[in-house]
């Protein structure tokens, strides 16, 4: 598979992944939007109702309204949550779309360090397993970079034209929540038993190797529930 192919499975999933998230974005906005104005309706009410009470005589002039009643107080914290979750939503969007943006960064200037050195390769056996041990999982690397994806991309780098119309090879095994093929920087689950082992750093989250253990969503939760 040339470069350019492989950079292009990678970006496959990104889009679907994008739009699940810019939907609940609208989702989030539209329910934002609402709670805002039924907040406001709520406030102006009681602002009303203060005023009200001092014409009446209710209240003493010169008291001044200290805060407003628990339920629009309910409706604001409501709103500050909502805010939030927009914001984390559009930072994993946004560390999504910068992880691929650097992972054809390092690409490129693998290539130009190729061509500088006239190399015709980085990996010799291309089968994009680095950093795992065939006979178990035990002694395996916290990270890796594509092998396959690498010696593709150096081939890339003197082949005079690239078909990007070419298909995935079928028999290419898969991993990650995206069930795609390996490429960029891997990082491997620390739970023996993880059904997937291998995810790619922007699907998880990640822009470097983590530090000590790391697991993957699902068996994170199955650690803490076992901690328990």
């Amino acid at each position: 598979m040339s470069f350019l192919e492989d950079f292009q499975a990678s970006l496959e999933p990104l889009p679907n992944i994008l739009q699940r998230k810019y939907a609940l974005l609208r989702d989030l906005d539209k329910s934002l939007q609402d709670i805002q104005r039924q907040n406001e309706l709520h406030c102006i009410q009681e602002i009303e109702g203060f005023k009200e009470g001092v014409k009446s005589g209710n209240i003493a002039p010169g008291t001044s309204l200290n805060k407003f009643s628990d339920e629009a107080q309910d409706e604001q914290k409501h709103a500050i949550r909502i805010a939030d979750e927009k914001v984390t939503l559009a930072v994993q969007a946004y560390d999504l779309v910068d992880a691929h943006i650097q992972q054809l960064d390092q690409y490129l200037k693998k290539l130009e360090e190729q061509r500088r050195a006239g190399s015709t390769g980085l990996n010799p056996d291309g089968n994009g397993k680095t950093g795992k041990s065939e006979g178990g999982r035990g002694g395996r690397k916290k990270s890796r970079v594509g092998g396959a994806a690498a010696t593709a991309a150096a081939a890339a780098a003197n082949a005079p034209s690239m078909d990007l119309d070419l298909p995935v090879d079928p028999n290419e095994p898969t991993y990650c929540f995206c069930n795609q093929v390996s490429y960029g920087e891997m990082v491997a689950c620390d739970n023996p038993d993880c059904k997937i082992e291998w995810f790619h750093y922007g699907c998880v989250g990640l822009k470097e190797q983590p530090k000590g253990k790391w697991y993957c969503s699902d068996c994170g939760g199955m650690q803490k529930r076992k901690g328990k």
